[in-house]
């Protein structure tokens, strides 16, 4: 998302390291269907592959609040490599950032569209960044070096509506306090990708 690395450099391991692990890689096949009677992964070309303990990795997806206007265009998620590239070439002709998201992936969304020339608000729920990891004076340290780059931090701020003509124009909180926006991206945590019945 900074634009400090190509796509090729985030791929975690090449073609040749499964192969040279004994591991049988299938890329672009879906999964129909799981047979336990059988005990075979049944694939959307046919394909049947036999197991003897299976898990379940498959991934998922970003959470993005139930508000008003969350569908607008100029409104992402940051998950993937897909959500970055969109991120990139919106962000290209716009000015105001706002990551809803106080994590580590929203500090990084925020930190790659400040690194990209926008003005950029963190607009995080809690009373402190990355509570999850950090205790309260770890997260003061981490406030005053996100907004050494000039990074707005704003802190109990909950999203409540975002509103634009046609895209994003602006991101209303539920404390009453607004942004003017041409972005907004949400980083506020994943769903699993997959339901079992």
């Amino acid at each position: 998302l900074a634009g400090e690395a190509g796509t090729e450099e985030l791929v975690m391991r090449p073609p040749e390291w499964y192969r040279e692990h004994d591991i049988r890689l299938f890329t672009g096949v879906a999964i129909d269907r799981i047979d336990t009677g059988r005990r075979v992964v049944v694939a959307d070309d046919g394909r049947e592959e036999p197991f003897d303990l299976l898990l379940l990795a498959t991934g998922s997806r970003a959470f993005v609040p139930p508000i008003q206007g969350a569908d607008l265009p100029g409104t992402f998620t940051f998950r993937d490599l897909a959500d970055t590239e969109a991120m990139v070439r919106w962000a290209r002709e716009r000015r105001r950032a706002v990551v809803v998201g106080g994590g580590l992936l929203g500090l990084e969304a925020a930190r790659g569209m400040a690194a990209r020339g926008l003005e950029v608000s963190v607009a995080h729920l809690m009373d402190r960044l990355m509570e999850q990891q950090l205790d309260y004076p770890a997260a003061e340290i981490l406030k005053k070096e996100i907004e050494a780059l000039g990074i707005e931090v704003l802190l109990e701020h909950s999203a409540g509506e975002i509103c634009g003509s046609g895209r994003v124009e602006e991101i209303h909180f539920n404390n009453g306090a607004m942004r003017p926006a041409d972005m907004v991206v949400f980083a506020t945590g994943t769903r699993p990708e997959t339901k079992l019945a």
